[in-house]
């Protein structure tokens, strides 16, 4: 099982967050590989965009894909969820403090 990094969580901890019945997210088809689905540190935007599509071909494949979004909408969840990024539920209306694309703004010049 994937043991997670400082800005990564592993998968036991959001697994804990969820409880310990059975829950749809027993069935995800991510399970164990969190490293696709949340941003390491300082990561590049082409980076996020082969993470971003790499996770969304296992998304495509998954049989809970509907609930996995519901969930990270209705808790404003960072990572990638439900094939959808944090971007994307911020357009959407579900917003999280700091979304990935909106965090990083082009830099002041000063004159």
């Amino acid at each position: 099982m994937y043991m997670g990094s400082p800005n990564q969580p592993a998968d036991n901890a959001i697994e804990a967050r969820l409880g310990n019945s059975i829950h749809w997210s027993d069935f995800a088809a991510c399970k164990g590989r969190t490293s696709l689905f949340f941003a390491p540190r300082a990561e590049r935007p082409q980076a996020r965009l082969r993470r971003e599509t790499q996770a969304g071909a296992i998304c495509a494949k998954c049989t809970v894909v509907d609930d996995c979004r519901s969930f990270a909408r209705e808790n404003h969840e960072y990572g990638y969820w439900g094939s959808e990024s944090e971007e994307e539920r911020h357009r959407a209306g579900y917003t999280v403090s700091a979304p990935i694309g909106i965090r990083a703004r082009p830099a002041a010049f000063a004159n």
